[in-house]
């Protein structure tokens, strides 16, 4: 039988555990709160943001304006490379959650490369970095560590979009998407890859289109000029917000499963500890019984 001093550390050591993955879980939720009211602020700005700009582009493209002058719109002509912008966490105890980010990146990187598209990738969150630079370290042209630590701040979106508009002036590549966990519930994460360049706004056609009596100062082009940056950003901030929340969801879920295993490893080890107990003090009687009977 077990040691009893042997079980008795292990009983401790299991409790401590307990202890700290309830107080992670703790955290967590406490996090999740905060992430999940952001998330639902963002989406429908976001939404908002992209009817805008949808109204707009067709409005133009009704008047026969809409061409290569809105490349963040309408894309360069072309679609042989791509970017992939990978979101993970970087801390993991969140569960299975990066690796279904990462199982996710290398089916759809993998898909474009069959199809013979060149692939470039950009890891924002130290946890798909270390896990895709062995399969694809050459294509990971670039990375962020760090934004998922604290609060997602808007100025991390910026950052992020900057890196991407920057490569796509410089023809680095054709089409750009995210991949990002989109949160559902404390429980539900699902992985999402989405278009972000050339935007998928659906463009109305004439027949469809509803010319609204609103004035535009300055005029159309320039407004939609403006804005086709500020919504990647503000897409971008709203796919970020989604992963963090994402992130504590999955984080409280794996340390209240944590828990509950300690608690079920802890009564076990503790029948365990008694009964090793109960045949030591039964075996002491027998032995003094016996010792009793010989004399």
């Amino acid at each position: 039988m077990a040691n009893l001093k042997t079980l008795k550390t292990r009983i401790k050591s299991v409790k401590s555990t307990q202890k700290m993955t309830k107080a992670m879980k703790m955290v967590a939720a406490s996090r999740l709160k905060k992430a999940k009211q952001l998330v639902e602020a963002s989406r429908p700005f976001a939404d908002k943001i992209s009817e805008m700009v949808c109204n707009l582009a067709s409005n133009i493209a009704v008047r026969g304006n809409l061409d290569e002058k809105f490349p963040l719109l309408t894309g360069k002509g072309k679609n042989s490379s791509y970017l992939i912008v990978v979101m993970s966490s970087d801390r993991g105890l969140c569960g299975g959650l990066n690796g279904a980010t990462v199982k996710f990146t290398k089916s759809r990187v993998n898909s474009l490369i069959a199809e013979g598209k060149e692939v470039k990738i950009i890891c924002v969150g130290k946890k798909s970095y270390e896990q895709l630079k062995t399969a694809y370290g050459k294509k990971i042209i670039d990375s962020s560590f760090g934004i998922f630590k604290g609060a997602i701040e808007h100025k991390s979106a910026q950052d992020v979009t900057q890196k991407i508009t920057d490569l796509f002036d410089q023809n680095q590549f054709d089409i750009c998407e995210v991949i990002y966990s989109k949160f559902k519930s404390a429980i539900a994460q699902e992985q999402v890859c989405k278009q972000v360049i050339p935007a998928q706004i659906k463009i109305q056609s004439q027949a469809n289109f509803v010319d609204l009596p609103i004035q535009y100062e300055p005029d159309q082009e320039e407004i939609l000029q403006d804005l086709l940056p500020k919504n990647l950003s503000i897409q971008i901030y709203n796919q970020l917000l989604e992963n963090s929340a994402s992130e504590q969801g999955a984080r409280m879920a794996a340390m209240e499963a944590a828990s509950n295993n300690a608690g079920k490893m802890i009564k076990n080890l503790t029948l365990v500890y008694n009964r090793t107990r109960q045949a030591n003090i039964t075996k002491e009687l027998i032995d003094i019984i016996s010792g009793a009977n010989t004399v």
